[in-house]
């Protein structure tokens, strides 16, 4: 089956997660252009978008060139949440997608994310109501249970179904683990024995190499990468040619690392209109940018403790120029283009 969800019908597409102070606009655009199929904005919250909380609604925020995008989002009670959608559904994203999965205390305990999963009838009503009151496709992303004792996936899947939901991706852990111990992938493949609409799967998947093996061990539509992404953000292609070919694409170069590096971050500059407060937002992710390069870690340290922009282009134009066998480059759009192709 492919990924069909309203008017997408993606082939086995990689998905970025939706991810509190990670998944924001010049991160997913960055992700598409490095090969994500589908974009997923931080969750966001809905009684915050009731209440129009100005840092709520900007992340509503969507551009042409992130498309396909999801706007994810994330409440304890019923009518808000649905109200939530339809102010959700008005920023013009592809699909609305709910929290169901949201392990953290001041969620879960609160009867958001997965706090939902030990209210099920909750949960149920609150999952028809956003398919009511959106005519955008509704997905939902959720987890196996609260805990080992109350693993409830399988039965989940088959009410979400029929409530309307056009696809469910499933982060194959309950909420006790947290992040915590191995995600178990065979729940992954049980939902997809009973579900007739598409199956997406997380957790784990940190590499390329377990991307590709999410797909052909537990038969799912979709990989969801969370994590993964952030300490690689050329995973989307490196796992699709993994998928492919069952080995690695040649690791990318340094000029192309630092180019797309700062694309990235003056993205993030330009978007949030706060140098300062980019800047600081951007160091986690320097590590994936930088990965393997002899002295990154000297280099990140670095990096850390800069706070204009163009102290940062510094650094990293002299980090580049000494590195022996790279050529002197400007990062500018070619490179850019040069590195997601």
């Amino acid at each position: 089956m492919s990924y069909h969800v309203g008017n997408l019908n993606l082939d086995h597409p990689l998905l970025l997660a939706p991810m509190e102070d990670v998944s924001d606009l010049p991160f997913r655009v960055t992700c598409r252009r490095l090969g994500a199929d589908l974009v997923y904005t931080e969750f966001i919250s809905s009684e915050a978008l009731v209440r129009d909380v100005p840092g709520a609604l900007r992340k509503l925020t969507i551009c042409d060139e992130e498309r396909p995008v999801g706007i994810q989002i994330f409440g304890a009670t019923v009518e808000v949440v649905g109200a939530a959608a339809e102010i959700a559904e008005q920023a013009g994203p592809d699909l609305i997608d709910i929290n169901l999965g949201c392990p953290v205390k001041n969620v879960a305990l609160k009867g958001a994310g997965a706090g939902l999963l030990k209210e099920p009838k909750t949960m149920e009503a609150m999952v028809r109501e956003v398919v009511k009151r959106v005519s955008l496709p509704v997905t939902v992303k959720t987890r196996l249970g609260w805990d080992d004792a109350s693993i409830r996936i399988l039965e989940n899947v088959r009410m979400f179904e029929d409530c309307g939901v056009q696809a469910v991706n499933i982060h194959a852990r309950t909420r006790c683990q947290m992040y915590k111990g191995e995600a178990d992938w065979v729940w992954i493949a049980r939902a997809k024995e009973v579900a007739s609409i598409p199956i997406g799967g997380n957790g784990d998947a940190m590499t390329a190499e377990l991307a590709a093996r999410m797909f052909e061990t537990t038969g799912c539509d979709a990989v969801m990468l969370g994590r993964g992404a952030i300490a690689d953000p050329w995973i989307f292609a490196e796992a699709k040619h993994w998928r492919a070919t069952s080995a690695p694409l040649p690791p990318r170069t340094l000029d192309e690392r630092i180019a797309a590096c700062l694309e990235h971050l003056r993205f993030s500059v330009a978007y949030k209109a706060d140098e300062r407060r980019a800047l600081v937002e951007f160091r986690k992710f320097y590590k994936g940018y930088l990965r393997g390069a002899a002295g990154a870690a000297q280099l990140r340290s670095e990096l850390m403790t800069l706070t204009t922009l163009a102290e940062v282009e510094e650094r990293l134009a002299t980090f580049l120029a000494q590195s022996p066998g790279t050529e002197s480059a400007d990062a500018d759009s070619a490179a850019y283009a040069g590195a997601a192709s």
